[in-house]
């Protein structure tokens, strides 16, 4: 019991002071903890004081103009209506650019815009708005706000009035240029296909020229068998039926002369004079004298050269080919101007100059004994029997022929310079032009009129092109003024090698057809609904047609 007494009281005491330690411990740890803090507080407060002592007083001015900014109503309201004049300036000027964009400079509401705008930045510019020594002057104010509302107030109602007015003038112009554009591609394409067309037309067919060689080649191989054929005095008989055929395709001579012949009432008293150059002689009588014609016709074939007075010094033409200014023309960056002028570069087909084109003005010297002769061109069918010509009383005139012109086409005009003082001297623009390709002519008449001569003296005149462009029918228009006699347009419809409209009722009660133009029917681009009207007259029987594959 003692022992447990005793232990228990000297717990009890250690206790307490343990107790007592602690306290005295926190005691002072709360001293030294408020100590380090108050030393804390007292050097900030030092070094702040020291900031404001060494700020500038700049810095402080504005800091004081800004808050007294801060604290004036009149300025917030101020800022809001500069922004507000601002932004309608903007707008009217948008609306002011629509206007002239649409042409519409002498318009009312380009002015209203205009005037607007003009007024807005006068207000903005206003020299009556400035800080007094209390602020903005508040009547300056008052009066600019008001006058601020009264332009947003105009500038609204027109923008209104015009929004729909603008964007629908805004369509119509996006369409006029869009139609623009395809105008354009469209005019591009028609130069690009005109000029394809025109190349086309002056190239030769991988046939034809298969034909001309073949047949050449006979007459290598056959010296003896195609020697030529003696003088036939039918040739220069004048009462008989001739025709004058000028080209250097075999194919087309041989159409035209077979048409002839197989609608011909009294075939042999037709005589067929056939000229051509150096080069397809060869193939042309050999293609005759394997294909000779039915029923008694006759043909003679001969080649330029062989009419010795066609020479430079005597036909016009001859010698203009030979300048170099006109080859130059002709033959000088073609390629280069192809597709700049589709219109012009027809112009420049040398057949335009050839001298097979230009025989037709020779006719009376090159068949002196002969009274009349029918002309025809190389791409032209004959479906009827065209004796009945040759009885037509051309009432002293040297020329018969289909007139072209209706309405205001077709005519003298369209053909000849005449803002050239010869040309409006001489002719009227408004006189009827006719067809070359089916021509009778009077030699007679031809001779008595020295038509020849009135040629050789307008052609001569012609070297620099500035009476017509180039070709035959406007020499023949001019050498052939007043003294051609019309005929019923039934002896020769034209048009087949350009016109899809041509009917097939006028293309039956045709005694000829024209396949004028660049679709020629033993070209790949003929119009098919007329082809056939051409190609019935080929000589399929011919083995070279065969061998040549023509696809007709």
């Amino acid at each position: 019991m003692a022992v447990a007494f005793r232990g228990g009281r000297n717990g009890v005491g250690s206790g307490l002071r343990s107790f007592f330690s602690y306290r005295i411990f926190l005691s002072a740890l709360f001293s030294f903890l408020f100590l380090a803090t108050f030393s804390v507080v007292l050097n900030s407060s030092r070094h702040q004081r020291h900031i404001d002592h060494t700020l500038p007083n700049a810095y402080v001015q504005r800091t004081s103009s800004f808050l007294a900014l801060q604290s004036d109503p009149l300025k917030t309201r101020l800022d809001l209506i500069h922004k507000q004049a601002t932004d309608h300036l903007k707008l009217v000027n948008a609306y002011a650019a629509y206007a002239r964009k649409l042409k519409l400079d002498a318009s009312k509401q380009l002015k209203l815009f205009e005037d607007l705008a003009i007024n807005f930045s006068d207000l903005q510019s206003k020299p009556g708005l400035k800080l007094g020594g209390d602020g903005i002057e508040e009547d300056a104010f008052r009066q600019l706000e008001k006058e601020v509302k009264d332009k947003v107030k105009t500038a609204r109602m027109m923008i209104v009035e015009s929004k729909e007015s603008y964007d629908t003038q805004l369509k119509i112009q996006k369409l006029k240029d869009t139609i623009f554009a395809v105008q354009e591609q469209l005019m591009k394409a028609k130069k690009n296909g005109a000029v394809a067309s025109l190349i086309s037309a002056k190239s030769v067919p991988k046939s034809l020229n298969c034909l001309a060689m073949r047949l050449v080649g006979e007459r290598i191989s056959n010296p003896e068998k195609y020697k030529d054929a003696p003088f036939d005095s039918a040739t220069e008989d004048p009462s008989l039926y001739h025709y004058a055929i000028f080209s250097d395709n075999v194919i087309a001579v041989s159409v035209v002369v077979r048409s002839v012949v197989m609608n011909a009432e009294e075939p042999w008293k037709h005589v067929f004079h056939v000229v051509t150059d150096r080069m397809n002689l060869a193939a042309m009588k050999v293609w005759f004298k394997m294909r000779p014609l039915d029923r008694g016709a006759r043909v003679e074939i001969k080649s330029v050269e062989e009419f010795k007075f066609l020479n430079s010094s005597y036909a016009p033409v001859l010698r203009q080919l030979e300048s170099a200014k006109l080859q130059k023309f002709y033959f000088e960056n073609q390629a280069e101007n192809a597709t700049k002028d589709a219109h012009n570069i027809k112009f420049k087909n040398p057949k335009y100059l050839s001298v097979l084109n230009h025989l037709r003005f020779y006719l009376p010297e090159m068949y002196p004994k002969l009274n009349k002769i029918l002309f025809l061109d190389d791409d032209v069918v004959v479906q009827k029997d065209v004796t009945g010509l040759w009885k037509i009383n051309l009432d002293g005139k040297v020329n018969g022929a289909v007139e072209t012109c209706f309405g205001t086409f077709h005519r003298y005009g369209q053909y000849l310079n005449f803002t050239h003082p010869l040309i409006k001297e001489s002719f009227k623009p408004n006189a009827c032009a006719w067809a070359f390709g089916m021509n009778i002519f009077d030699l007679n008449a031809w001779r008595r009129e020295k038509c020849t001569d009135q040629y050789h003296y307008w052609q001569n005149l012609n070297e620099d092109r500035s009476l017509w462009k180039l070709g035959t029918l406007p020499p023949g228009l001019i050498t052939f003024y007043s003294k051609t006699k019309s005929l019923d347009k039934s002896w020769h419809v034209l048009g087949l090698g350009y016109n899809p409209g041509v009917s097939m009722d006028e293309i039956k009660k045709a005694a000829v057809i024209h396949y004028n133009g660049n679709m020629k029917p033993w070209l790949d681009i003929a119009m098919n609904q007329y082809k056939s009207l051409w190609t019935k007259y080929v000589d399929n029987e011919m083995e070279f047609v065969q061998m040549c594959n023509f696809g007709l």
